[in-house]
This record gives C-alpha cells, structure tokens and sequence, in this order.
C-alpha cells in the first residue's frame, strides 16, 4: 500500500520499535492525524485467543464515558407497550414485522445498532443473513436483548460501543474523535482496556494482549505498553 507525503511525514514522529505509555500513545495519535475531517480514533487489541474454540470466545459492550463522537442511528424491534417506550427513549426507528422485507428486499440498513425485545427475536432471526455479518444482530451479552429498552437506548446514545473478536482473534474499537482533548480520549481507552481485561475468558493460556495499537482513520499505528494490563 502506497502511503501520501503526509502520512510519511506523521509516520516518522512514531518509533515503531517502541510500546509507549497509553497517555504518550494518546499525545502521539492526535500529532499524527494527517486528514482534513475529524477522524476517528481507534484501537486494535490482538488477543491470545482462539475463536474457534466457544470458551475463549469475547463479547460484550461497554459505555465509553465521554462517547464516541458519532451521532448513532438505534433500530428497535418491539411491540405492544414497548414500541411507545422505545419511541420515547429517542429510538431513531421502531417497528416489527413490516421491516423484515425493507431490510431483506429493498438493503434498507441506515441504522448503526439493532435492539431487540426477547419476544421479537423469532422475527429478527430471520435477518440472520443480513445482519449478522454486519455485526448488526442483537445479542443479550452486548445488552442489545432486553425488555429494558430505554436503558439499551440510553447507553448506545451516550457511547455504548460492542467489542468482539474478529476472525484473526483480534478485537478492533473505536475510542472518540481526534478533535478530543487527551483527557477525554485517555478516559475513554482506560474504560475499553478495564472492560476487555476483565472479559478474558478462563480457557485462555499464556499471553492475553499480544499487542495494542492505536490509530487514527488515516493515520500511523502508534504500539501501547501491554504490560500495564
């Protein structure tokens, strides 16, 4: 891959031999932000585990506190008393059986996160296809499943981000924008950190945070100290 003058130059500010301290790491990734638009920053955590294996499998959720710096888009799938409920804890959209063909047919998917009521998941289910891989379907231990509705709306609109381990067991989030002041985004990559430690799975031996990057949308990888966690 063909990197701009920009990156070059943002490239050379970070040692790659280096696994700074989470706060230098922070510094670092803001210097580095090479585009014009308020970029996203994120963080790639490559675990020990092995994902094949159910036991060592990681999921769940976690309230950023200072956000993400995204407006995001709630869908809930309800009936009965809880479409009032979803309405109005400020979901972006509510509905039943008459989106299953908007999403399958028409490839309606302008919504970030799916909630669901458990008596409503016989009908989620058959979006499987569709929102499965987009890491869209909801799922009790994210919090996406439950009869609280307005507590599920409420985390997601105040940084409620899901983690999860990809096909390469590694686990990648976002952590706020560039435009955050340091504070901010150290807060919110100390709550993703104490989160993620704490949902290391008992079958995992040896190492469990093989490497912690941190990066911009456009920006140099900058490697965080693992042996603080």
């Amino acid at each position: 891959m063909k990197h701009g003058k920009k990156y070059m130059e943002a490239a050379k500010l970070v040692d790659r031999s280096v696994q700074y301290d989470p706060a230098e790491a922070v510094a670092l990734v803001k210097k580095t932000s090479v585009a014009k638009f308020d970029e996203t920053v994120e963080v790639h955590i490559r675990t020990g585990c092995d994902g094949r294996h159910a036991e060592q499998q990681i999921r769940g959720a976690v309230v950023l506190p200072n956000g993400t710096g995204k407006t995001v888009k709630v869908l809930v799938f309800a009936k009965g008393d809880k479409v009032a409920e979803a309405e109005a804890a400020g979901a972006d959209y509510v509905g039943g059986d008459e989106l299953i063909p908007k999403i399958q047919n028409e490839g309606w998917l302008d919504f970030d996160v799916v909630v669901a009521t458990p008596d409503m998941m016989g009908v989620v289910g058959r979006l499987g296809k569709v929102l499965g891989p987009k890491g869209l379907m909801p799922n009790p231990k994210a919090g996406t499943v439950t009869m609280d509705v307005t507590k599920a709306i409420n985390d997601i609109k105040a940084g409620k981000i899901e983690y999860r381990l990809d096909k390469a067991n590694i686990i990648h989030v976002p952590v706020g924008k560039v435009s955050f002041d340091e504070t901010k985004l150290q807060e919110n990559f100390d709550a993703l950190m104490e989160a993620i430690v704490k949902a290391r799975p008992a079958a995992v031996k040896g190492q469990f945070l093989k490497s912690i990057t941190l990066t911009t949308t456009m920006g140099p990888g900058v490697k965080v100290n693992t042996a603080r966690y």
